[in-house]
């Protein structure tokens, strides 16, 4: 009985560790194409595999088009954000080559609480 317990309380730290992680705030700054961020900045082609650690990044394979949304910028200039079809999130720069640029000059804006949120279904989660 107190095994069973043991393994049920590692994984309730597992589960919060993972929540605390997926609402961390990855930069406060962010370049875009317009003030609002609705505007396609560029499309990219995936140059490798990616699967990102939790559900805010956007998984793609090599050869996969994504179109660029925003850039996080200053701390942590490595990840954009995109989408590929109906997929939504954040991946490294590094793992994709411009194709084509839509939009030259950027807009650097404070990123907000909800740029970090994981999409569940149809509901966000607020940890």
């Amino acid at each position: 009985m107190s095994r069973i317990l043991d393994q049920r309380s590692l994984l309730l730290v597992i589960s919060f560790v993972t929540s605390l992680q997926s609402t961390k705030v990855l930069s406060e700054w962010k370049k875009c194409g317009d003030r609002e961020c609705e505007a396609a900045m560029s499309r990219v082609q995936a140059t490798t595999d990616y699967v990102g650690p939790d559900c805010r990044y956007l998984n793609f394979k090599a050869g996969e088009e994504i179109i660029v949304y925003s850039k996080l910028s200053r701390k942590n200039e490595n990840l954009w954000t995109g989408s590929k079809g109906k997929d939504f999130g954040y991946f490294p720069k590094d793992a994709v080559k411009v194709e084509e640029v839509f939009i030259a000059e950027e807009v650097e804006v404070l990123t907000k609480e909800a740029d970090f949120l994981c999409l569940h279904g149809d509901k966000y989660s607020f940890e």
